[in-house]
Parts: structure tokens; sequence; C-alpha cells
């Protein structure tokens, strides 16, 4: 068991409002149901003591989540999850647990995590008594979710409000199946409408119709595959901060603005956990001649994705330049896999809408995100090697592939106006991406789309809003071999990594129009949107304009008190306290338009890159970076260009490697002695 804080964070006295922060942390990280009890002395397994030991804690926090769905008889992965359907919901609830036993000790209270086969408590007691089951002849019952689920605990000192457990009549079915409340989603419950829908849904296809979103052979934005570089992971600008580039206020937040707050502190140490096994040699006495092909390989994986936790799931072939040239250490990087399994994990709708986009919880929604991609992709990545396929796991904290190319190719969405981010047609830009490469032979997706150029070119409203102006206003442009509207990513890094009145930042994802639900339990109207914009292209120049003005007009990007669940708090130096700064309160700025001839953005192409296997600062030069921009190819110029086989414009050949690198290898070490070692947030 973790010591907690040494001070106690300030917390209200109220165990009611202290129960819906930990509730709220709880359905934030997709658990189904909580309960919470006291814990009876007979609850405990093994004797505690009264020296701090986990026999004085009085409360127990308990977390329940259903099983998975058994792949179809014909689909390979059945084979791979029914042995372990039960173990696959135990590992998912006790990594939320020990989530909420770390949010806790970092609040200063004493918490411990008792999961299946470790631990010093009777779940199945702590269960009913929390008011989440009820014992019968066959087991324990939920009235929802009957008997297949699994259950974890977190016990503590700190005070809560309890739940009262079930009546005997609550497994009655004309209560609680059968009954208009759970039809419908009384109180904002998942409905019994999207309980059947997803129930009907095969299981390698996700929750949203991706199936349904017109397809293309390639993405809906110009890529000169000839044209696009290579690049370092020492160019991308939080590993630019880590390295010094950015100053010493950019490099002293660089390993907490994502962590300054309890939540997401909670997950460090899970986060790094994973990071040794994210690889490995795949078996060598395995048999392969039980798969079926590259179809059957394709739906068994991405079944097994959506058992594990991902939302949207693609895969494709993964191009050269979508592999990092260098490492963080400076080292060279060979591609390696074939294939690129991609998958998005959803930042939590609800939790957005109660949020600014910067406030204390947008650092622990990027991370969450991150979390579970990296426990589903490190899971997969070992099943594939057990079965022979060599294959790694890509996640925010280590990964030798750039995800946004692969998101594209993996026809997961297309390339918006906020610029290096990729937008759903389901979830809009609301996720993080993870990724599996493999070698393991897998049918490939084919790009998507859903016209979202037509939207992003009439909406401007991520622009607007954008609380550091990093946003283009202007037309698109190529960059890097890429045509995109190109964000300021150095503005963008610096206020995520400076932000004082929140942790890091995601409002262009909480105001884009197009972060919505869509599901059975989304509103009609947004329902309605979405059809119209996937299967009635030809509306589009008379629906965007309605679409982006309704938007404004019925307040959609502003904060909804009824949806925040969480404390804003800060940590410094390992202590909890009110945020020295205060909190982000940003309400929509409407009246805010920007000339883009007058919008000073930095650019900075390969050429301007860092020198890639040298660790040393190499401080920006954002006046060189202001003025490149001048001379940028618009994308249809560098369309004839290329094909009239002229060459590449020279800020687009990335800066060679230095010839004794990697240098400055002590150097690096020093700093992360001094400032800590945290994970690498991408877009």
């Amino acid at each position: 068991m973790t010591e907690p804080a040494r001070a106690k964070a300030p917390v209200p006295d109220d165990p009611h409002r202290r129960m819906v922060d930990v509730k709220g942390y709880g359905y934030f990280m997709n658990a189904a149901q909580i309960g919470i009890c006291k814990i009876p002395r007979l609850a405990w397994t093994t004797d505690g003591n009264s020296n701090g030991d986990v026999g004085d804690h009085e409360f127990a926090v308990v977390l329940l989540l259903e099983h998975g769905r058994l792949p179809e008889a014909d689909n390979p992965a059945r084979d791979w999850i029914s042995p372990a359907l039960g173990e696959a919901a135990d590992a998912r609830i006790g990594g939320i647990a020990v989530c909420l036993s770390g949010h806790i000790q970092k609040m200063g209270f004493s918490s411990s995590a008792h999961v299946m086969g470790a631990g010093s408590l009777d779940l199945d007691r702590l269960a009913v008594l929390a008011g989440l089951a009820v014992r019968t002849d066959a087991g324990l019952c939920n009235p929802f979710i009957g008997g297949g689920f699994s259950v974890a605990v977190v016990s503590t000192d700190y005070e809560l409000a309890t739940d009262q457990p079930l009546a005997k009549a609550a497994l009655n079915p004309s209560r609680n199946l059968g009954g208009l409340a759970y039809w419908f989603g009384q109180n904002g419950a998942t409905s019994g409408r999207e309980r059947n829908r997803r129930a009907g849904r095969a299981t390698h296809l996700s929750a949203y119709p991706m199936e349904t979103v017109p397809r293309v052979d390639r993405p809906t934005t110009l890529i000169l595959d000839d044209e696009v570089p290579r690049v370092s992971k020492r160019a991308a600008f939080f590993e630019r901060a880590a390295r010094g580039d950015l100053g010493d206020k950019a490099l002293r937040e660089r390993n907490r603005f994502a962590f300054k707050q309890p939540h997401t502190a909670g997950m460090m140490a899970s986060m790094r956990a994973m990071v040794p096994i994210q690889g490995g040699e795949p078996a060598s006495d395995a048999s392969l001649e039980t798969y079926n092909g590259p179809d059957a390989n394709a739906r068994a994986v991405k079944s097994l994705s959506y058992l594990l936790g991902a939302d949207l799931t693609g895969i494709c072939e993964i191009p050269d330049y979508a592999w990092f040239s260098h490492g963080a250490g400076g080292e060279e990087i060979t591609p390696y896999h074939k294939y690129a399994v991609v998958m998005l994990i959803d930042q939590e709708y609800d939790t957005m809408e109660g949020a600014a986009g910067d406030d204390w919880i947008s650092g622990t929604q990027s991370m969450r995100a991150y979390l579970r991609g990296a426990e589903i992709s490190g899971v997969m990545g070992d099943t594939l090697r057990q079965l022979g396929f060599p294959a790694r796991a890509q996640t925010n904290v280590d990964s030798d592939v750039l995800h946004i190319p692969l998101v594209l190719w993996a026809g997961l969405g297309e390339l918006s106006r906020i610029g290096e981010l990729v937008l759903n047609p389901f979830v809009g830009p609301r996720f993080k991406s993870l990724v599996l490469t493999t070698d393991m032979p897998l049918t490939v997706d084919k790009p998507v789309d859903f016209g979202l150029q037509y939207f992003c070119d009439h909406c401007h409203k991520c622009a607007r809003e954008c609380p550091c102006d990093a946003i283009s206003w202007g037309d698109k442009i190529m960059f890097n071999g890429y045509e995109m509207w190109k964000p300021d990513a150095e503005r963008c890094a610096r206020y995520r990594l400076t932000n004082a009145k929140g942790s890091a930042c995601g409002r262009c994802m909480k105001t884009c129009p197009l972060n919505k639900v869509v599901t059975a339990d989304g509103p009609v109207l947004e329902r309605v949107a979405s059809w119209c914009g996937i299967n009635a292209r030809w509306l589009k120049p008379l629906l965007v304009p309605i679409a982006v003005w309704l938007d404004d007009y019925l307040g959609k990007g502003r904060r909804n008190s009824v949806k925040k669940w969480w404390f804003d708090m800060e940590v410094l130096d390992d202590v909890c306290v009110e945020p020295v700064k205060g909190v982000s309160e940003r309400e929509l700025n409407l009246d805010k338009i920007i000339d883009p001839a007058k919008q000073k953005m930095a650019y900075y192409p390969a050429a301007m890159m860092p020198v890639p296997n040298d660790l040393t600062p190499q401080p920006t030069d954002r006046k060189a970076a202001m003025a490149i921009g001048e001379v940028f190819e618009s994308p249809i110029t560098a369309a004839i260009r290329a094909g009239q086989g002229q060459a590449m414009p020279d800020y687009n050949k990335p800066r060679p490697a230095h010839p004794d690198g990697p240098i400055g290898v002590a150097e690096t070490a020093a700093k992360l002695a001094t400032y800590g070692e945290g994970p690498t947030p991408k877009r």
C-alpha cells in the first residue's frame, strides 16, 4: 500500500460532495456501476492492525464492470477470449481501482485497491452491502446485468456518503429491464434501447456505424507520399520542451503539466509500469496454420480491441513516413512491421461537457485515454506474440510511429481545421489514439470521406475559441508533404505546458460542433445532423452555416455545471492545494474574429526541425518560423509542381543527423534527474 501524501487536500467536509468526486472519477474511468458502504469486520479476509494498515479503513468503494461479449463462432478471437472473458473484466476494473486508490492517496488519505486474486476483502460481500448485487442461489445477481460481472474494491479512511443494499424486489424485471425508465435511460443512464442496439452488432464492429461512412482510396487531404519526410521524436514540441528548446519555464512544467492534478497523478505509476512490456519476441513454438487469412485475422483483432475497451478500430499498412526517423534518445529507427491496428479512445463526452476545455480536468481526460490505450495495446500485443506474430504496442509514453497519418489511412477520420488532429464522424475530435504494429496478415480499411473538408472550411469555431490563437483562420497550406490547416504548434505547446489555470488544454475539442453524441441516447437533432452530414452530402452548402449558427445559439461548447463532478486542485510538491492561479472558466467568445492575413503563425518544416540525434538544447527561432510561412505552397500549386516532376522545396528536407551522435545523452540524464520524467502527450 502506497503511503498517502503528507498533507490532506482542501476537500469539503461534506461526505456527499466527496462521494460525487469519487463516483464521478470511477464512471469517467468507465466502471459500469459504483456503490459505497462501510466495511464490516467480517468482510476482512486477513487481520489488519492499528498502525495505518488497511484494517483501519472504514469505507469501501465497490466498482463493478460487466463482462464483454463472446465473439461469434466463426471469429478466431472466440478461442482467444472464451477462456478469459471474466479475467479481461477483472483486469479492467482492477486497473480502475488502482487509479482511484492513487487519486485518494494523492489527496492525503489512506487507501488500497483490492482486486480479484489480490486483496484483503470479501468482494462479494461488499458488492451486496454497497447495493450493487443481490445474493441468490446461483450467486450474485445485478438487476441490469445479471451475473456476468467483475468487482474490485478500494478501501479507505476517506469519509464518504454510503449507499444502501438492494432489496430482493430489485431483481423483479418489471421494475427494471421491462420498465419505460430503463428503456429511455432515466436520469441520463445508458438506455435499454442503446444496450439492445449494441448487443445486436457483430463483435468486430464498434458501437458507432463506421461501416456506413463512404470510403475512398486515399485520404481527402492531399499527401505527396514521396515528399513527406521522416521526422524524429526530437522534433515534437513536447519533446523539444523536455530538451530545453523552449526555455526554462516550459522545461520546468514539461513533466508536471498533465500530472499536476490528483486524478491524473494517481495514474502515473500504472502508465510507467507498462512501458517495459510494450514489445517482446513472438513465441517460437507457435503454430500459425490455424489462421484463416487476413479477413478473419482482422475481424479477430477488432473483436479483441472492443472487448478490452477501444471505442473505434481501423487497420492500415504503415507508410514509411509514418515511422519516426530517430527515437527520443537519438537512436535511428528502422521500420519493422507492416500493419498498424489503430484504435481510438473517447475522452468522455459527459466530463467534457462539464469542463471549460482548459481547466483542471483537461489533462486527466488525455491521460485516462492514454492509459486505457496502453492497457489495450499491451494485452493485444502480448496475445499476438503468444500466437507467433511479431507485435508491439505504440503508446503515448513510447511510440516509434506517428499516429495521425495512421488514423487517416485506417479510415477513422479526416484531417480537420484544428490542424494536426483528425475528426471522426461520430465522436468528432474527442479522442486519443493508440497503435499496435504487427506483421500478422490483416485486411486493411480504406480512408473515409464524410465531407469534413467542406465543413471545416466554413466553420471557424475551434480557431475562434482557441485560448492562444494557435489554430489557423486562413486556408490550407502544404506542410511537410501534407495538405492541412497548419496550426502554430509551438504556441499551442507552450500554452498547454504553462497553463496556470488548468492542466493542459483541449478547448478545441470541447467547442467543436462535431463533439457530440450520436448513439441512441444522443439528442435527436444531433443524430439527424450526423446522418445528413454522412448520407446527404449535397445538403452541406445549406446545412453547414445553419449547423454552425445553431451550435452557438444552443450554447454548445459552454460549461454544463450539472456535469462537473471533480475537485479543482493542483499538486505542488506532492501535496494537493487550491489552484494557485485559479480555475479557467472560459465561455464562448462569439464576437472574436481574426483577419487571416494578420494572424502571426510560426511554422517549423523539416529543414527547421532540430538535429534528430542532438539532445542538447536547440532553441526555436520563432522569427524565422513566421517568415517561412510566407513561402509555403498552396495544395493546388504543390499538386501541379509534383505532377510536372519538379523537385520539392528545400524546406521539406530534414536536417541530417549528427555524424557523431547521439550527443547530449549525459545532459539529458541530468535534466531528468532534476525535473523528473513523465509521458509525452500527443494530439
